[in-house]
């Protein structure tokens, strides 16, 4: 990465920490919490030479949620050719400001002899006054002609054989014609490096002709959940346990934003056994081992707090934010593998990922695709701490309110569930009534 790629990508992510700015989100420390802001970028620092990682090509089928490794530029014009964007008559305009026109038994239309059809795919003859081809949609306009009378306008509305006439209203120069490289121009950039591919792009991709695109690979992370009470999901529960929710859900949700994910669970409080878990995965080669490590559980203030344990004196910094749910974190490197500490209540887990992890994945690799953030009227009062971030789960209405799903808690995951949105509600509000403005993450 360059020094002026790193100027510009640190400026983004400065930008990316910043996100609710306009309701109170601040960097620097909040009532004696460091700000969500200001973890964020602290993340952002730690995982930034991943950014670095060189540009792989894949084949356009495998494309899908990574991010664009470099800009794309259009080999061919879209379209490659003027075509009809209608099935009809391509006609000469001119043809209708000579004699003929206006006639007795047509007022307002032209007889035409009917040409020889174009189909899409064939290369038409051209055509020459006074005729009128029969023309699919996407076909190629023939030379000569520059209008398209769309066959519903025809007397009779259907297409005559050739050699027999047709009776066709006035057209303009250009009407129904699409242009060729009226899309896109042969030579442009059409997608910026660090685009998310989505279906979209991909068709975009696959008319330029492109088999196979350059992206950044995917990270690599290893989900580690912990806990003592922790059983297998589809494993009978013993007394005192509970299935491990955190680790397929967050399992889920990097997977789903495009990285390769390998899930492990450590079903004990010993610090021991989860240092040799996290010594195993960091041993392999750089070319078998994760690119990051996402822990869940075992950060908070208990007396069987694995993780914390198991990393204590090392790279690895724990420290509660000002936020709710999710306020135990811990960040930094075991063995050089970056290192993200979540807390082990589900709702804490999940709310970690989508407001300190995955904004900046999004800014700093291009993938996945940054949430759709808006502002919206509250659909019920609530309140909220002091000097915390507050992030509450909700489901967008059709009148365009969000509504609050269940409570604060942060055990929650039948709201979670039902939920669409994040609703965040600054560090200086504590309270807020119905119809209040807020600002929603819609996930």
């Amino acid at each position: 990465m360059t020094a002026q790629h790193r100027n510009a990508t640190s400026q983004r992510l400065a930008g990316a920490s910043e996100v609710g700015s306009a309701l109170g989100h601040v960097s620097g420390r909040v009532s004696g919490h460091p700000s969500v802001a200001d973890h964020r970028a602290r993340i952002a620092r730690l995982l930034e030479p991943l950014a670095a990682r060189p540009v792989q090509r894949v084949p356009l089928g495998e494309a899908l949620g990574a991010a664009l490794g470099e800009d794309l530029v259009a080999p061919v014009s879209l379209p490659p050719f003027d075509n009809s964007q209608m099935d009809g008559f391509a006609v000469r305009a001119a043809d209708f400001h000579g004699d003929g026109s206006d006639g007795p038994h047509a007022p307002g239309r032209r007889e035409f002899t009917v040409a020889e059809a174009i189909p899409a795919g064939a290369v038409p003859e051209c055509l020459v006054p006074g005729r009128a081809a029969p023309i699919m949609t996407g076909a190629v306009m023939p030379d000569g002609a520059d209008a398209v009378v769309p066959v519903e306008q025809a007397v009779p509305s259907a297409y005559p054989a050739a050699g027999e006439t047709v009776l066709l209203p006035r057209a303009e120069a250009g009407t129904f014609v699409r242009r060729a490289g009226s899309d896109v121009e042969a030579g442009a950039v059409v997608l910026l490096a660090g685009t998310p591919l989505g279906p979209a792009q991909l068709g975009l991709a696959a008319a330029l002709g492109f088999g196979d695109l350059p992206v950044r690979p995917p990270l690599r992370a290893a989900v580690v959940s912990t806990g003592a009470e922790l059983a297998a999901p589809g494993d009978a529960l013993a007394p005192g346990q509970i299935h491990d929710a955190n680790g397929p859900l967050l399992a889920a949700a990097l997977r789903e934003a495009g990285l390769a994910v390998e899930h492990l669970a450590v079903r004990t409080d010993d610090p021991a056994e989860l240092l040799l878990a996290l010594e195993c995965l960091a041993r392999p080669s750089a070319d078998e081992g994760p690119d990051l490590i996402v822990t869940t559980g075992g950060v908070s203030q208990g007396a069987f707090e694995a993780t914390k344990l198991a990393l204590a004196g090392g790279d690895v910094e724990f420290s509660h934010l000002a936020m709710q749910p999710g306020g135990p974190q811990g960040l930094g490197a075991f063995r050089g593998v970056p290192v993200i500490a979540f807390p082990g209540n589900p709702v804490s887990c999940w709310i970690s990922w989508e407001v300190l992890l995955r904004p900046v994945l999004s800014e700093l690799l291009g993938a996945p695709r940054p949430r759709r953030v808006l502002s919206s009227r509250l659909g019920e009062p609530l309140v909220s701490p002091a000097g915390k971030l507050q992030i509450r789960r909700g489901r967008l209405r059709r009148d365009g309110a969000v509504q609050l799903v269940g409570g604060p808690g942060s055990h929650l995951l039948g709201a979670l569930a039902s939920s669409d949105a994040l609703v965040m509600v600054p560090e200086h509000v504590t309270e807020l009534s119905a119809g209040a403005e807020v600002e929603v993450w819609l996930t």
